[in-house]
């Protein structure tokens, strides 16, 4: 392995028809392999799911390390690895990465304050017909306590391109959640301000925030209460969860009075709770919901229908929106 050395210029290594494949089919491998042309420091590690990094082997082969099922023993190679002046990501499934890993993450990389970035995909209830060990509904919670780790969950393909470049220079860790086959939100790749939520919907009866797949719903959820309710929902997407945007979120909730939060998370810990601790802090006074995953066992089914049954639709978060709007 050559020692690493400055980035130089962005090098294509896709054809049009390969990007165009690969952003669809697998935005955040497809960006890992971009910033790889720019920057012979990216190196990736994966736990098992080396398709995801299909074409970054292809083109990088000596910058690719397969681990098999070792989480724990991908982040501490990492943390060396960073140590000697990689940029280490990190792919690996979301349910055993932060979960299974957090000791790791903690005093290997978070307390050194090393540049390694952990990649989850497979978040939320997406593996669901493999049975609730392999549900990542407490990620968030654990990893927005590590106190210098960023955390982000883009909402789409275009919004885990940006974030992927957007956090690539960061001096230290970031974890990255990746919604799996969410409908798109973007038309084309967003901006984002360090730790800044988009307003995707402008509006003043009951505030709309979600993140990952929870975004594209309260998106959909705003255009029904609008053609059938009439209800005008202020709407952001918390690409940021640490550090997160708390002027936004404040302002939306101190002008609409409502706020009701999206995400295929535990109501424990996540963007939720986050809400309630802002909306404390700031002595605000607003009514705030959750549309998201009970504290409890959760059932066991194809994503699609555990989704439906856990109300995590459009239909579902309108009528949650809608009952907060009338209490």
């Amino acid at each position: 392995m050559s020692t690493p050395t400055q980035p130089p210029k962005m090098v294509d290594v896709f054809s049009d028809v390969e990007r165009a494949t690969a952003l669809a089919a697998n935005p955040s491998g497809y960006a890992v392999t971009e910033l790889a042309a720019a920057d012979p420091r990216i190196l990736t590690l994966t736990a098992d799911l080396s398709n995801t990094l299909a074409e970054f082997r292809e083109k990088f082969p000596d910058r690719y390390i397969e681990l098999g099922i070792a989480e724990t023993n991908s982040v501490s190679l990492a943390a060396g690895l960073a140590t000697c002046g990689y940029v280490p990501y990190i792919f690996s499934m979301a349910p055993f990465g932060v979960l299974k890993t957090a000791e790791q993450l903690r005093t290997d990389v978070d307390y050194n304050h090393l540049p390694v970035r952990l990649v989850g995909r497979l978040s939320g209830l997406a593996m669901g017909y493999f049975g609730t060990s392999h549900y990542a509904v407490e990620d968030i919670a654990i990893a927005r306590t590590l106190n210098n780790t960023v955390v982000v969950a883009p909402a789409d393909a275009l919004s885990a391109v940006a974030l992927l470049r957007e956090t690539a220079l960061l001096d230290g860790p970031a974890y990255i959640r990746i919604a799996e086959q969410v409908p798109p939100v973007y038309d084309k790749e967003p901006s984002y301000g360090f730790g800044e939520w988009p307003r995707l919907r402008s509006g003043g009866d009951v505030t709309l925030i979600g993140h990952g797949l929870g975004v594209s719903l309260a998106a959909a959820a705003a255009d029904l209460l609008a053609d059938e309710h009439g209800i005008a929902a202020d709407v952001f997407d918390a690409a940021y969860l640490r550090p997160f945007d708390a002027d936004a979120l404040a302002e939306s909730a101190g002008r609409t009075g409502r706020v009701l939060t999206v995400e295929d998370h535990s109501v424990v810990g996540g963007l939720g709770s986050l809400a309630a601790e802002t909306i404390a802090a700031r002595r605000l006074t607003a009514a705030l919901d959750t549309a998201a995953l009970p504290a409890e066992d959760l059932e066991v089914g194809v994503p699609a229908d555990l989704y439906e049954y856990y109300g995590l639709t459009a239909a579902g978060v309108a009528a949650k929106a809608l009952d907060l709007t009338r209490r």
